[in-house]
């Protein structure tokens, strides 16, 4: 079963040699559920990594009506295979709004992410965020021309 988000954060700090936190972003990767072969379309590649990525997203909707997302993904690199885990444990499963308000970037400085990867991993891993939240934001119900004609007259 996969970690959640602050059961990772939990053992990066544990872990202070970065060889160890690789091994774990690794492992990670290794505890993803497999990506299902349809899946593996060109709409669900990510584009911009060096890897290839993959993700997929499933709309559902809360007791609210409100959409939540949930991502299934995969790479043919390990260590970026285990930063799609750790996208997926920030994102997966929460709602759309919370997911365009989420400081990913945030959350990978404090790992020391951005320090120990190199440039290509790096902008790989904005460009699932950018995915992610583009996903999320197409979730949301779109205003009508109607509604925000009224809006602007208000």
């Amino acid at each position: 079963m996969q970690p959640g988000l602050e059961e990772i954060l939990d053992n990066f700090a544990f872990l202070d040699d970065w060889d160890d936190r690789y091994r774990y972003l690794i492992e990670l990767g290794r505890m993803l559920e497999p990506l299902p072969d349809d899946a593996r379309t060109d709409d669900n590649k990510v584009r911009g990594c060096a890897s290839q990525v993959w993700l997929r997203s499933t709309v559902s909707h809360d007791a609210e009506g409100v959409p939540v997302l949930t991502f299934i993904g995969d790479s043919d690199a390990h260590i970026v295979r285990g930063l799609v885990a750790l996208a997926l444990a920030i994102f997966s499963g929460k709602r759309a709004d919370d997911i365009l308000r989420a400081d990913a970037l945030a959350i990978f400085d404090r790992l020391g992410l951005a320090a120990h990867l190199t440039p290509q991993r790096s902008n790989g891993l904005r460009s699932m965020v950018d995915r992610i939240r583009s996903d999320a934001k197409h979730a949301l119900p779109q205003p009508s021309r109607g509604m925000a004609a009224t809006a602007d007259h208000a």
